[in-house]
């Protein structure tokens, strides 16, 4: 190899030593760009020495190395934010979830134990009329409120006496009293709960109460 070609490649190792120093100089904003300056000046004087036809491949893969250099540090750098931002929605997504489902929690305790009773319309099962005078009778007094109705219409809101013409839940005599709790007392069993429940405690003290009378009396 001819001195000149020696010459050569030595060059292209300080270049590429100095197209890395530049980049780390630009990075860490040191005293290292002013370093990096003077050693692009040496670089210069240095190409001279050299024939044109190599000095452009030295400076092609000075370029090139400095380029690849570059390139690594973006990559890296996007890692690094991508990386960060997915944190970031991670722990957003738990709060809205965590926050979502106390809210949830919330409104399902409030439904339970604050919802009015809704008036029903239209044919009414045993089972929904009896949970409709769940919400309405006092839980302690229930039971007895239940073997009343049980016992006078077997919880069909439209039982009818041929005989007498006693109406309803309750078998009121005549069917027009249960107006006095409400004009749809025909079609609505809610209606027909609330006129049973206020007879028995004005007459009886509580369901309880009345209970108590018609077992003795089988009436009340």
């Amino acid at each position: 190899m001819n001195p000149i070609s020696v010459r050569g490649f030595a060059v292209a190792s300080a270049t590429a030593v100095t197209a890395v120093g530049s980049v780390v100089g630009v990075a860490s904003g040191t005293s290292a760009q002013t370093n990096d300056a003077e050693a692009t000046t040496v670089d210069s004087t240095l190409l001279a020495d050299i024939p044109a036809g190599q000095q452009a491949r030295v400076q092609t893969a000075s370029l090139t190395q400095q380029a690849d250099a570059q390139a690594v540090q973006a990559d890296a750098s996007a890692r690094r934010d991508a990386e960060e931002a997915a944190r970031k929605a991670a722990a957003r997504t738990a709060v809205a979830k965590k926050e979502a489902a106390r809210k949830a929690a919330e409104a399902k305790k409030t439904a339970s134990e604050d919802t009015p009773v809704t008036p029903l319309l239209g044919t009414f099962s045993t089972a929904q009329i009896k949970a409709l005078a769940a919400q309405m009778v006092p839980s302690g007094q229930f039971q007895c409120f239940s073997n009343i109705v049980m016992h006078e219409s077997g919880w069909n809101m439209n039982a009818m006496n041929a005989s007498s013409g006693a109406y309803g839940l309750f078998q009121a005599l005549p069917a027009s009293k249960y107006s006095s709790a409400g004009s749809d007392w025909q079609t609505n069993p809610a209606t027909q709960i609330k006129w049973g429940l206020n007879y028995m405690n004005s007459r009886y003290g509580s369901p309880c109460g009345a209970w108590s009378f018609w077992q003795t009396h089988h009436s009340y």
